[in-house]
């Protein structure tokens, strides 16, 4: 099962090495991970998809990660009312005969077509992953050339941050 972890930590060098480090020499699987300045000028926000067989192993997780110096704290957003969105960019075969159909496409997804040559179109999509890659499978279709995602970032509902959870 995918567990979605929200982690405050120290802005300082070396920090997501060692949290990355942390979880791949336990043998879990990152899904995916984005970093990123939070409200605060010296806090970083980490969030992490990770597979975990169960709620027991992910605590393993959570209580090896905490043991660390520069984690601030962690909360696990899995379970939490939360908003979870990722950021793709798609580049895509686009000729003459089919360019119309791609922007239909785009359209319907609320999309945007961020750069267009004679052969490639590029389109950004931010969404929940279901969402992207629906319309990675409808995009295939035309030939996907090249597709980079940021990784899920989320952030949970209401008045409340993190920091105070």
């Amino acid at each position: 099962m995918k567990y979605t972890l929200a982690v405050l930590v120290e802005n300082r060098p070396g920090v997501l090495t060692h949290i990355s480090g942390l979880i791949s020499r336990r043998a879990y699987n990152i899904e995916s991970i984005a970093a990123g300045h939070s409200e605060e000028a010296d806090t970083t926000r980490i969030t992490i998809d990770v597979e975990a067989d169960d709620e027991i192993e992910l605590e393993q997780v959570v209580n090896q990660l905490s043991k660390l110096v520069d984690v601030i704290k962690i909360i696990n957003l899995t379970h939490i009312d939360s908003i979870q969105r990722e950021l793709a960019l798609i580049k895509v075969k686009a000729s003459k005969e089919n360019r119309s159909e791609i922007v239909d496409v785009v359209d319907i997804f609320r999309a945007k077509i961020v750069d267009v040559s004679r052969e490639t179109m590029v389109i950004e999509l931010t969404g929940e992953e279901s969402k992207v890659d629906a319309l990675y499978e409808l995009l295939n279709d035309f030939g996907i050339i090249e597709i980079v995602r940021t990784g899920k970032i989320a952030l949970s509902r209401g008045p409340g941050a993190a920091k105070d959870m």
